[in-house]
């Protein structure tokens, strides 16, 4: 019989008021592409980087290619030929792309070399990145990418990744499923973890599914529905979005010809960006990573306040100048696309998380007095953790401490809990299960319904197409026109992504005039 590659048995992990893992056993074969399916918190994470040398367990051996190990640290691990990608990114943001992924490789390369191997790799597997841009001015997606080069060019044994499509386009998931099943058929071993149910039915021979930190079945994929993976991740389907017909209102958000330059070398120019969000509707933009998406955004939220006077209003105020805490007061709330040190303090627990996003005039009756009120505090976050389902500790959890998922459930929920005017997300389920998904994006309609304009930035087609009223598509710094969601076409917003819009309008406004034309020489005659 073949050895297996990996081979786990009863592995344990606990944390203070958590059992992450218990007794988990699981067998992985050379050039198996074996997913492991769980809701947000069911210990997937921490088994993962206890293959990986990133965390110990209390319990339970792991075997590789046959052989007991003993995996101390992620150097060990590489050494052995297990690389990973994690879901939060590893990365130092002070360095370019090329210096880190120096880091995690032989020394025997020198920069130059990893350089070119990092074009290389990205050329050949359509992951494009420049080498040398500092991390900082990336994008999620880009640095997931980089994450994926950087595993890539270790070249495993075993590849772990850790919800590695999470912000890729369809396009970029076609390209790196034909990379990863050239890898399976030259025998690497793959773990995967996502909670796109289609891409593991189509890309894994092996599933093993966790839930509260146990293995509670093993199945082929293959041989499943979405449906029946749903019930083993979560027990129960995940809910049917109900739609209701949009009862548009006045435009709340108004973007007028917004014209931004780089605030880096590396960055996008803003050009032209003209936009409205109306009370009632869900505005979607879809794009590639690293198209502009950035940079609209800062200025929208007001962390960019370089915009020209006149070109960002809210309601019937120009907000172009405000920073964040004027443009709260006019009754925005907005969630970025970085969860830790962006959207949450690591280190804050999730109640004086609550404070960073409050609109004074709400918060201070309720939760101060020129003192904070730590139990109402905490008696209001924990409504939000029991609304939301978050898997917490308790209001007092530290930010980090919760799994991607959970964390994204509670930012989101502390947002949506604000009541607010004008409601902008981006990536709003990045990382989330399809249960929690399905939560989210009910809630995201419920605020539209109720009246709040939304605007929704995200790189899953599928998601814009199930919240959308209207779409639009950026591309190298510019805005597609809208198209109403009943008119819209993957085909078409695929085109449109690679900025190819300009042509089909100037053909439309083209046939309109002949039409006009037409209905004049018709009215003379």
């Amino acid at each position: 019989m073949t050895t297996p590659r990996l081979h786990l048995a009863r592995i344990t992990k606990s944390y203070p008021g958590v059992v992450a893992n218990s007794e988990v056993s699981l067998t992985v074969m050379p050039g198996e592409t074996h997913a492991v399916l769980g809701e947000n918190g069911a210990g997937k994470s921490t088994l993962m980087k206890i293959i990986y040398g990133a965390v110990k367990p209390d319990a339970g051996t792991v075997q590789f290619n046959g052989q007991a190990v003993h995996i101390r640290n992620p150097q060990e691990a590489r050494a052995l030929g297990i690389s990973m990608v994690f879901q939060h990114f590893s990365l130092f943001d002070t360095i370019t792309v090329a210096e880190n992924v120096w880091l995690g490789l032989n020394k025997r390369f020198s920069l130059m070399d990893v350089t070119h191997s990092i074009a290389a790799k990205a050329s050949e597997y359509g992951l494009d990145i420049d080498p040398s841009r500092p991390v900082h001015t990336l994008s999620v997606g880009e640095m997931q990418r980089v994450e994926i080069i950087r595993a890539l060019l270790t070249n495993p044994q075993l590849l772990i990744l850790d919800e590695p499509t999470s912000v890729l386009t369809p396009q970029a998931v076609e390209k790196l499923f034909v990379v990863l099943k050239k890898l399976a058929s030259e025998g690497c071993s793959i773990l995967y973890i996502s909670h796109k149910l289609h891409e593991i039915r189509e890309l894994c021979n092996a599933c093993t599914v966790l839930r509260g930190g146990k293995v509670t079945g093993v199945c082929n994929p293959a041989q499943e529905s979405n449906a029946s993976l749903s019930r083993m991740m979560i027990g129960a389907e995940p809910p049917q979005l109900t739609r209701r017909a949009s009862k548009v209102g006045a435009p709340v958000l108004r973007v007028n010809n917004l014209k931004l330059a780089r605030d880096d070398q590396f960055g996008l120019d803003l050009e032209g960006i003209t936009l409205e969000v109306r009370a009632g509707e869900v505005v979607g933009i879809a794009g590639v990573s690293g198209n502009g998406q950035k940079e609209l955004l800062y200025a929208l939220s007001g962390e960019d306040v370089r915009s020209s006077p006149g070109s960002i209003q809210i309601g019937d105020v120009d907000a172009s100048r405000l920073h964040p805490g004027g443009r709260r007061k006019l009754g925005l709330h907005f969630v970025p696309e970085e969860r830790l040190g962006r959207g949450a303090v690591p280190t804050l627990g999730l109640a004086h998380n609550l404070l960073l996003t409050r609109n004074e005039s709400i918060l201070f009756p309720r939760f101060c007095g020129g003192w904070i009120k730590v139990r109402q505090l905490e008696a209001h976050a924990a409504d939000i953790i029991r609304r939301f389902n978050v898997k917490a500790g308790g209001a007092r959890s530290q930010a980090r401490s919760l799994s991607g998922g959970n964390l994204q459930k509670f930012i989101v929920g502390r947002e949506i809990d604000a009541q607010p005017k004008l409601f902008i997300v981006s990536q709003p389920t990045w990382g989330v299960d399809v249960g929690a998904a399905a939560q989210i994006r009910g809630e995201i309609l419920a605020l539209r319904d109720a009246g709040c304009a939304v605007l929704v930035v995200s790189e899953e087609l599928d998601e814009l197409f199930e919240l959308s009223d209207r779409l639009h598509v950026i591309a190298r710094g510019q805005l597609s026109p809208s198209v109403p969601i009943g008119e819209a076409r993957v085909e078409k917003i695929g085109e449109w992504m690679s900025g190819l819009w300009h042509e089909e309008v100037q053909a439309n406004l083209a046939l309109k005039g002949l039409a006009e034309q037409k209905g004049a020489n018709h009215a003379e005659a």
